[in-house]
């Protein structure tokens, strides 16, 4: 694997969150019945004509601010010409010469590595039909509710190289699209959808021949789609054989790409300009309207965290993954104090992260406000409580078995004890009853020292302060 370097590019076709068609007003709600959302403009009955959709130019718009790209101020609709039965006009509404959306970019991290991708561009288009092949005794139905839904196809340069950095640069553009509120994201609804291309050369020589892997709508089928596809171009090569420019899909049952048709070029599609539709003009007001209602962007935000909360460059990108995730953490802090920001960032990453994980949840439907998480961590960084104890009061909140951290620890005894009287007797016992891990501390062997502290946990039910009782230990043991 070594001696080939791999060269990846992704496409995403993101559905832009407008209420109606990006050219006619039909809705473009998700699950109505199959044909019940295509009007005559989705279909193209003759005398119909396009009418450009202003909300999707304020979602291309966006997007082009959020990845400082540049805007063009005249841009170009052209019909993409092919057949396929769920193309009801012949030809799909895109741009091609000149895109709304040029340039740009978006930063992404993968472990502790952080890379910058360039973007070639993203521009307007339509949705096509969808072909539905099961319940149909062996036929295939058609359904045009999609026909006419906005997109924008976001392209990327061959920058990635490796499934992992596909797979970041997937997310980051997710959380980022999500983020600014251009698109829902659902990626089981086909909301945001992800085309690759992949090609593998030896390093340092010119790129290779790509094939695209179509239409994943899941972060894990885009991983091993181009784990698959990266060794099967890889042993063909060494096998003597070419590789020829193909359009693959992914099957997970099996894992494997398996070739659809040749992989067509722009000049296939006989590209030539709309004459329904006029160009689309951006004047530099609007983009300044648009600008002014953004929301703090994710790269903005992670540099404030750092800067105002002394958080790590990783601590930052993973509160700052969803803007619900953001904000939620902000709020904490703010019921918390600022000087608790770093346990509280530990909490939310933490505890509360692997909890939504079990049970599957969005953190926008978390049952625990940010005021009795916020709570919980002042009665932590107080001494009030030890970590063990904490996650009891944790699950109590999560559970809503109580009003709030307080209330809980009340009732329950829980209080962390930190009176050195109280504790004394109890480390005394411990070492009476431990000699060899005594022994073991006094011969230079540090681990046994936690060995003893674990034994006063224990015979305090959880309740003693363990820094205090580490310190107390070693104060005995070298007295002694």
């Amino acid at each position: 694997m070594s001696q080939w370097e791999v060269v990846i590019g992704l496409e995403t076709h993101v559905q832009l969150l407008t209420k109606s068609k990006i050219f006619s007003g039909a809705a473009t709600a998700f699950g109505a019945e199959p044909n019940r959302q295509a009007c005559a403009v989705d279909i193209a009955l003759p005398g119909v004509l396009p009418v450009l959709n202003r909300a999707a130019v304020v979602c291309a718009i966006k997007f082009g601010l959020a990845v400082g790209a540049k805007i063009a101020p005249r841009s170009v609709f052209a019909r993409k010409n092919y057949f396929y039965p769920d193309l009801p006009k012949g030809y799909q509404i895109s741009q091609y010469e000149t895109p709304v959306v040029a340039g740009g970019g978006l930063s992404i991290r993968v472990g502790e590595q952080e890379k910058f991708v360039r973007l070639v561009r993203a521009h307007l288009e339509e949705d096509a039909g969808k072909s539905l092949h099961e319940d149909f005794h062996g036929k295939t139905g058609i359904d045009l509710n999609r026909a006419g839904t906005p997109l924008l196809e976001i392209v990327s340069e061959p920058d990635l190289r490796s499934s992992a950095e596909a797979v970041a640069y997937a997310k980051a553009l997710h959380s980022l699209v999500t983020w600014i509120g251009i698109c829902d994201g659902n990626l089981q609804e086909g909301s945001f959808r992800v085309d690759a291309n992949v090609s593998v050369r030896r390093p340092g020589a010119p790129f290779g021949t790509r094939r695209e892997i179509k239409n994943l709508n899941s972060f894990r089928f885009l991983q091993q789609a181009i784990d698959y596809e990266v060794a099967w171009q890889i042993n063909e090569l060494e096998e003597g054989r070419a590789i020829h420019q193909a359009t693959v899909l992914f099957d997970p049952a099996s894992g494997e790409t398996r070739a659809m048709r040749s992989k067509e070029d722009a000049h296939d599609y006989r590209y030539f300009p709309d004459p329904d539709l006029l160009p689309l003009e951006i004047t530099p007001q609007w983009i300044e309207e648009v600008k002014a209602a953004l929301p703090e962007l994710p790269q903005a935000m992670r540099e404030r965290f750092q800067a105002d909360y002394g958080l790590s460059a990783y601590d930052a990108s993973t509160l700052t993954a969803t803007r619900e995730m953001a904000r939620y953490f902000e709020e904490t802090v703010a019921a918390a104090g600022k000087e608790n920001a770093k346990l509280c960032a530990n909490w939310v990453m933490g505890e509360l992260a692997a909890r939504l994980n079990r049970e599957e949840l969005d953190i926008a439907a978390v049952p625990l406000a940010p005021a009795l998480l916020a709570g919980l961590i002042r009665r932590i960084a107080d001494g009030t409580l030890s970590s063990k104890l904490a996650k009891e009061v944790f699950e109590a909140l999560w559970n809503g078995e109580g009003q709030d951290a307080d209330a809980i620890i009340e009732a329950r005894g829980l209080k962390q004890v930190s009176d050195a009287a109280a504790i004394e007797p109890i480390i005394d016992a411990v070492i009476a009853a431990q000699p060899k891990s005594v022994e073991e501390f006094r011969a230079g062997k540090e681990k046994a020292l936690n060995a003893l502290v674990g034994q006063v946990m224990k015979a305090t039910q959880g309740k003693a302060n363990p820094q205090q009782v580490g310190e107390l230990l070693r104060k005995k043991l070298a007295a002694n």
